[in-house]
């Protein structure tokens, strides 16, 4: 007969790729911190595709400690969608979410779970400081929020990221939520719930280099301001009202200057920067527009979030939702 199953108090959930020397420093810091903090837990590594030696360093370390796990997509699906399958596949009563590089200290994890005690759903932590980013970096992270903020459907914590606990509660919500075109930071400030934040440094990376290049970010971003607002398409509403009065006066101007000057011959140049300028205009609403359309394609294929490929320490069981997703194929 099959024994029950005993759910630890805390899961960790830890999206990785191409991080093979960061497993262990890691699993290092993060056992002692959870073997204080909680009476049982497990660590749940999800390997985004790695094509390095990431899987097999995890499961060394699960030779050693049975309760760090893994689950391995068939390839590379993204940061978001790592988050969302660790978010499936846990089974503690809070989730932990962080990083593989040590930029996040697991040290933190502990004023995580004494709020989280309190009764706080949603813990993040909240970085104190940028001064490891370039002036460039800097400069397009505070025009984002700006931009969120202004221009969103929710309202994002400052310095927030994925560094968080979830109460079960709140895991369930965002297990729930079967969209595609994932920003987990919005949809984290969109389930609501009592929240809280923690102050922590950004240590420096030790191993390995960002996997985030300038053209990854912006497309993040972008995917962020799209995902949480019609802004973007309402814009244009807006310009192409805009530009209909100007011509509309601009009609009356010649239409007038006509009856009293007589007609002239319009010049070449302005005729040719006039309709290119207006053909950029053109081209980029349908851009935005065509952006939202492929949402909904991606959306109406139904197609599951992941693909897992392997596992390790036995956490091949689906929740019910990935179940649901994988039976909607």
């Amino acid at each position: 007969m099959n024994e029950p199953r005993t759910d630890p108090e805390i899961s960790v959930v830890v999206p990785i790729f191409r991080e093979a020397e960061s497993v262990g420093p890691l699993c290092r810091r993060l056992v002692p911190v959870l073997e204080r903090v909680a009476s049982s837990f497990e660590i749940l590594f999800v390997d985004d595709g790695s094509t390095d030696d990431t899987l097999l360093a995890i499961r060394a370390e699960n030779a050693r400690d049975p309760r760090i796990k893994a689950v391995s997509f068939s390839r590379n699906f993204g940061k978001e969608i790592a988050i969302a399958a660790g978010l499936d596949h846990a089974r503690g009563r809070a989730v932990v979410i962080m990083d593989a590089d040590l930029q996040h200290p697991p040290e933190t994890i502990e004023a995580f779970v004494a709020k989280w005690r309190e009764g706080y759903v949603m813990v993040y932590g909240q970085r104190t400081d940028r001064a490891g980013e370039s002036p460039v970096k800097r400069g397009f992270t505070q025009a984002f929020y700006r931009l969120f903020a202004r221009f969103g459907e929710t309202e994002l914590p400052e310095g927030a990221g994925d560094f968080r606990l979830i109460d079960r509660k709140g895991v369930e919500v965002l297990r729930s939520l079967g969209e595609r075109a994932r920003f987990s930071k919005g949809l984290y400030a969109w389930i609501g719930f009592p929240s809280v934040g923690v102050p922590f440094v950004v240590e420096e990376r030790q191993f390995g280099t960002t996997k985030w290049s300038f053209r990854k970010l912006f497309r993040f971003a972008f995917d962020g301001i799209t995902s949480f607002s019609t802004v973007p398409l309402r814009v244009w509403t807006y310009l192409g009202g805009l530009i209909s009065l100007l011509s509309i006066a601009a009609a009356i101007y010649f239409a007038v200057r006509t009856l009293l000057f007589g007609s002239d011959v319009p010049g070449y140049p302005s005729l040719i920067v006039s309709v290119t300028f207006f053909s950029g205009i053109q081209l980029m609403s349908l851009g935005m527009i065509g952006e939202y359309v492929g949402r909904i394609f991606a959306e109406v294929k139904r197609r599951p979030l992941y693909v897992v490929a392997d596992t390790v320490g036995g956490s091949g069981e689906a929740s019910p939702v990935a179940e649901a997703r994988l039976a909607a194929i």
